[in-house]
């Protein structure tokens, strides 16, 4: 049970970053005119992408100030959520493991 925990948690991370680098990507073709809103499957990406990806990166774009219409809180997201794992598989995965098995 403590490695099915542990891989959840896992994948949930994994895909959180995933989302976030979609969410990015989606954001330069749309501001590039790649892609356009218009478009109801794009709408439909990336209406998903911001109310997956938004709760994590507000917070820091209200503190992170703008660099000249560069948004870089999805890196600053990225390398926590990279943390996080890496914290958790350290810390918290062995004790979870060896508490329920």
């Amino acid at each position: 049970m403590g490695y099915a925990i542990v891989w959840l948690i896992n994948t949930i991370i994994s895909l959180m970053i995933w989302f976030i680098i979609a969410q990015a990507i989606l954001s330069w073709l749309v501001a590039f005119d790649v892609v356009n809103y218009r478009n109801r499957f794009v709408y439909s990406v990336g209406t998903f992408l911001d109310r997956i990806t938004s709760p994590l990166l507000e917070p820091f774009r209200r503190m992170i100030p703008s660099l000249g219409g560069i948004d870089i809180s999805p890196i600053v997201v990225i390398l926590l959520l990279q943390f996080v794992t890496v914290l958790f598989n350290r810390s918290a995965a062995p004790a979870l493991i060896a508490m329920l098995g």
